[in-house]
């Protein structure tokens, strides 16, 4: 319990100021630092509970104080060895990188097995990207470009996108939100060794989704359902929403995150202006501590769950975009607004402290299944990580 005091101690020290203000020079001080070094003493400590290599940390539900476990090919196994290599990239401590390369190592069968959905990208470009932009292990690389390659096997050039879930034959072929993430594991393949159709393959799935899951009010399907014969898009659907027409909240921020990389990559301006407008329009539509709930059109609001994920995503999105705009007005606006979101995030209202081995609280996996409801899931802890360390090294440029 000595790391949850520790914990509390350093979180208990740093003095919470929201501010909304869209200028740099007036955005209260944060001590993200101390946040990250709590973040990772946490992270070390609960590796020393973990013993199964080939199992990975997924959720905490209320009530709960441990990780419960997934096998290697569950879509969430990637994302612990990834928030491993965060702590490492931070503390630069050995033992962290050691954990990091063992539970990295199981998910290289990922890469050479049959392709069975988009989540290739999450799992591999999680774990072993990261392990190979911080030691250049040759090793990594070569499994990451087989994966891209896998990944690629599910492409449909009738549609012009990856067929995301083929094991749902109620929708022939299926792209969803999701998957704009896993498209950067082709892009980084594409400029190290893989094949150029990677590149091609990026793209075209970006405007594929672009003109068909982006609805005219930049508000997002969760998927979209195609005819695989003929690429006529046939209908959009909530899935994983509160309904076909409503505006899922992480869905949103897969897509803000999604598009902005998919200009870094492409220079398409029609990528960026998608993801500025997706942006906009979740800012547009969030309470006010900056926390979206799990839909935004939830008539239970606001009595329905938050979804600390989505927020953490929405973070990353938005430093990836603050750092894409020319404006500079633009700049300060979405900079400020992804440090509004980790300050908030790392508040006692959303920090797990001792509550259990998690770093955050209140996020929302399946709501329509009724599954991870206002829980700890992985992912949010993923990203909560990388939003901190993108705001640190740019704080750090700028000083």
């Amino acid at each position: 319990m000595d790391i949850f005091r520790n914990t509390i101690t350093l979180l208990g020290a740093v003095f919470i100021l929201c501010s909304c203000n869209q200028s740099k020079k007036e955005t209260n001080t944060f001590e993200f630092d101390q946040v990250l070094k709590a973040n990772t003493e946490k992270i070390s400590e609960a590796t020393r509970t973990l013993k199964t290599r080939d199992s990975f940390p997924r959720t905490i539900l209320k009530e709960h104080t441990q990780w419960e476990l997934v096998g290697v090919r569950d879509w969430c196994s990637g994302f612990w060895p990834g928030v491993l290599w965060y702590a490492y990239e931070f503390s630069e401590d050995e033992n962290l990188k050691h954990a990091a390369q063992e539970f990295t190592e199981p998910i290289k069968t990922i890469a050479y097995s049959k392709a069975l959905d988009h989540d290739i990208g999450f799992q591999v470009y999680c774990s072993f990207g990261n392990g190979y932009r911080l030691t250049g292990n040759e090793a990594y690389k070569t499994v990451m470009l087989a994966a891209a390659d896998t990944l690629a096997t599910l492409y449909n050039p009738k549609v012009g996108s990856i067929h995301s879930w083929p094991s749902k034959p109620q929708y022939p072929h299926n792209t969803i939100i999701d998957n704009m993430i896993n498209l950067e594991l082709l892009f980084w393949a594409s400029k190290n060794g893989g094949s150029k159709r990677l590149y091609d393959i990026a793209e075209s799935h970006a405007e594929v989704t672009m003109k068909n899951l982006v609805r005219p009010d930049y508000s997002t399907y969760h998927l979209g359902s195609f005819d695989d014969e003929t690429g006529e898009f046939i209908r959009g659907v909530a899935h994983q929403g509160y309904a076909d027409d409503s505006m899922w909240a992480r869905g949103q921020t897969w897509g803000i995150y999604g598009f902005a990389f998919s200009y870094r990559e492409t220079g398409r301006k029609d990528f960026l202006e998608t993801s500025i407008k997706l942006a906009d329009k979740y800012l547009e539509r969030l309470p006010e501590d900056g926390i979206p709930f799990w839909d935004f059109d939830d008539p239970k609001i606001p009595n329905a769950p938050k979804d600390a994920s989505a927020a953490a995503v929405a973070a990353c999105g938005m430093l990836e975009l603050s750092t894409l705009v020319d404006d500079k007005q633009l700049q300060e606006k979405y900079f400020n607004e992804a440090k509004r979101f980790l300050t908030m995030l790392s508040s006692d209202a959303y920090s797990s402290h001792a509550t259990n081995q998690s770093l955050l609280l209140h996020s929302t996996g399946h709501h329509p299944r009724n599954s991870e409801i206002d829980a700890s899931i992985i992912y949010a802890d993923y990203y909560y990580m990388e939003a901190l360390l993108k705001l640190k090294k740019l704080e750090d440029k700028n000083k």
